[in-house]
């Protein structure tokens, strides 16, 4: 059996900057992983598409594909599998989140705003109608907390409650010190403009892909989210 392709698929993004991030970041994978056919695909907004992708493989080649997705909501657990269902030789990996190496990347992206101990944190994420991928949000928040040992509140985006403009006026409420934004999206475009319009002043974190190098860290997470679906 041909050994299996790695199909990424981001969500897609309008943004020239948001899809340069993330084709750097497959590009990366495609370095780490020599032997292994790597394609990068869009579940929306963007071109190829996920049957675009697949048929550009092999039908004889088996396909994992890896969700450039933080969380596992609507795209992962309905559209890819729809998208995919034609072929059975498709297995589709976990979401990359929650994982500790994508805290690394938001305690890196929030240093250079220089948060002291009076701050307070908030963590900007894209929210979903999916209540779990919300809790995956959560769940990310709570191991930012552990890793800074202080509290980091939650704002969403989109779909959900509390909306990060509710979430930093609230903290800042109760806060002696500024409000740090934390940046819970994957690359820029316009949820990362979102945030920074509703965080109402407060200094926003990059997003995890900019126009720097892909951390080793996430391109290492991606790697091990394919190699765990081949096992």
């Amino acid at each position: 059996m041909p050994q299996p392709a790695l199909l990424a698929i981001s969500h897609g993004t309008a943004s020239p900057a948001g899809q340069a991030a993330v084709a750097a970041l497959v590009d990366a994978v495609a370095r780490r992983l020599p032997d292994v056919t790597v394609r990068l695909g869009h579940v929306d907004v963007q071109q190829p598409d996920v049957a675009a992708s697949l048929a550009s493989l092999p039908d004889d080649q088996p396909v994992v594909i890896v969700p450039l997705l933080l969380s596992a909501g609507y795209h992962v657990r309905i559209d890819l599998k729809e998208q995919s269902s034609h072929r059975s030789d498709v297995i589709i990996a976990d979401a990359l989140g929650p994982d500790a190496r994508l805290v690394d990347v938001l305690v890196a992206r929030l240093a250079p705003l220089e948060p002291v101990a009076d701050d307070r944190i908030v963590l900007a994420v894209a929210g979903s109608s999916d209540e779990r991928a919300n809790d995956d949000c959560r769940a990310t928040a709570a191991m930012l907390a552990e890793r800074l040992g202080r509290p980091v509140d939650v704002g969403f985006l989109a779909a959900t409650e509390p909306r990060l403009g509710a979430a930093v006026g609230r903290t800042r409420a109760a806060a002696s010190g500024r409000v740090v934004v934390a940046n819970y999206l994957l690359a820029p475009g316009y949820f990362h403009d979102l945030a920074v319009r509703l965080a109402g002043g407060a200094p926003v974190a990059r997003p995890l892909l900019d126009d720097d190098e892909p951390a080793a860290s996430l391109v290492e997470l991606v790697a091990d989210r394919y190699r765990a679906a081949v096992r």
